[in-house]
């Protein structure tokens, strides 16, 4: 970890008296210690979901699913209720406390996880990932906000490469603990407790759903960053003040003023949002099939699942991270709308290992060109993140990440189910799944960078307009501070006659 000298780094902001004054940036200690929290966090959130997606045929073959309810269960049942409370809470990252908004949602997903072992029967399993869902949707606009107050621009990308950590070792790990988990207690009895049958497999969700409480009570303790004015207010951007009606604050909290300046600017964001829309159907349904695809297709068993896919997974997202972040600088020495371009280049990739994989002859090759994928997967998250942070304005941007995150988190969702219809409705055979993974990553994928790439031209010339504003914003600083030390002089002088 850095040094706890403050960096130089300032940034302007208005203070009571409406003098503008440079605003220091965190100290690197105080900026790293809070990345590293929440790099555990998100570890936490993924490692969780990863072995949960590893129970996928378990959870099946104990309640008597259909794919097509195993594909629910595994997606929208997590994104019902992040359709009613994602911007409210991505709201109160914009009026509170970060940290206690990211204590309080990674508690959730820790407390309700770990009832998940108790659940009895598939809705009771449906009400819990709903509650998930919903803590979910506080970690990453409180995060991301908190990120963008303790980073200076030029070091965001690193930071945000940075906290693909959490997701890489939550997903790796997932896979390799989960499978060896799953393989530890498949020949347990099932515990008889007040009245609950509690089956081998969900003593595993008891366990898993703990450190979540732990990280909570640490976010407590961090120290929350200034918030940082943007050098010029967009008026698209205004939010409601406190002379505004109840009804207007109301649908301010609720994300309609956010929408609203987001469709303004529609052209910048939409393409984006799309694409990652698009995208995280195929990506997010790919990974929570990916386990019953290994069975059924190649008959491997979750235990040899992980131990061969962990190590690569691993391997894999570490270069793309490291991909992610070199890639994006090395355009960005080029391009002012490297971010998007970037995200584009890497979403082709994507495509065509996603629509191969499942077509390879063996469980090794498979796996592979899995993690080939998974490379420029990591290495395209950096860029659309940092694109997103780089134009959301400091009033909205909780809510406009929010908004952003839900196309992931709700189409991502549906993702599982999608593949799970197809296979289950069209080809019918639960040993085809892997013809509909191949055809929805055909259609979904090359339409999703087709999107990305409509974004690079919008997305530049907002860049431009905002370094315009930027660059005007100082100058007016600086002449307001030359002229106010000009008075100072001019009034000392006439003391000294």
């Amino acid at each position: 970890m850095a040094g706890g000298a403050p960096v130089h780094h300032t940034t302007t902001v208005e203070n009571p008296d409406n003098i503008k004054v440079a605003q220091p940036w965190p100290s690197n200690t105080a900026a790293y210690g809070s990345l590293a929290i929440i790099i555990v966090a998100t570890f936490i959130n993924f490692f969780d979901a990863t072995v949960f997606g590893m129970m996928a045929e378990r959870i099946k073959t104990t309640f008597d699913l259909s794919d097509e309810q195993l594909g629910f269960l595994g997606g929208p049942a997590n994104v019902i209720f992040y359709m009613f409370v994602g911007i409210p809470i991505a709201r109160l990252a914009d009026i509170y406390p970060r940290k206690y908004v990211l204590a309080g949602g990674i508690s959730i997903i820790g407390a309700v996880t770990a009832l998940g072992g108790l659940a009895q029967n598939f809705w009771q399993f449906v009400a819990t990932r709903m509650f998930v869902g919903a803590g979910g949707s506080a970690h990453a606009p409180a995060s991301y906000s908190m990120l963008a107050d303790s980073f200076p621009p030029k070091k965001i990308t690193r930071a945000f490469a940075l906290l693909q950590l959490g997701f890489i070792g939550g997903t790796t790990l997932g896979v390799y603990f989960g499978g060896m988990m799953i393989g530890y207690v498949s020949d347990m009895e099932s515990i008889q407790w007040m009245g609950l049958t509690i089956h081998n497999w969900q003593l595993i969700l008891l366990v898993i759903g703990m450190p979540g409480l732990l990280i909570g009570g640490i976010f407590l303790l961090l120290k929350e960053p200034v918030r940082r004015m943007p050098p010029s207010t967009d008026a698209v951007f205004e939010v409601a003040d406190k002379s505004a009606p109840m009804s207007k604050k109301v649908l301010t909290f609720m994300g309609l003023d956010a929408a609203k300046a987001i469709n303004v600017k529609g052209a910048v964001y939409y393409p984006l949002f799309i694409g990652l829309a698009l995208s995280a159907i195929e990506s997010q349904g790919l990974a929570f099939w990916r386990t019953p695809f290994m069975i059924r297709t190649y008959g491997w068993d979750e235990a040899q699942i992980g131990q061969v896919m962990a190590p690569m997974i691993l391997a894999a997202s570490l270069i793309g991270m490291v991909l992610g972040g070199v890639f994006v600088e090395w355009l960005a020495k080029r391009y002012k709308d490297a971010n998007v371009r970037a995200a584009t280049i890497l979403f082709a990739c994507v495509s065509v290992c996603s629509i191969a994989a499942p077509m390879m002859p063996t469980g090794e090759s498979s796996l592979i060109v899995m993690s080939i994928g998974a490379v420029f997967g990591i290495a395209g998250a950096v860029p659309q993140n940092a694109a997103i942070q780089r134009i959301a304005p400091q009033a909205m941007r909780g809510q406009v990440t929010a908004i952003y995150l839900f196309m992931f988190t709700f189409f991502g969702a549906m993702g599982s189910m999608v593949i799970g219809t197809v296979a289950q409705r069209i080809f019918v055979d639960p040993q085809d799944l892997w013809k509909a993974m191949v055809s929805t990553a055909a259609i979904l994928l090359p339409l999703a960078t087709y999107s990305m790439y409509r974004g690079i031209k919008p997305y530049r010339e907002e860049i431009e307009r905002m370094e315009a504003a930027e660059a005007e914003a100082l100058a007016a600083a600086e002449a307001q501070k030359a002229v106010q030390e000009a008075a100072a002089v001019t009034t000392t002088e006439g003391k000294g006659i």
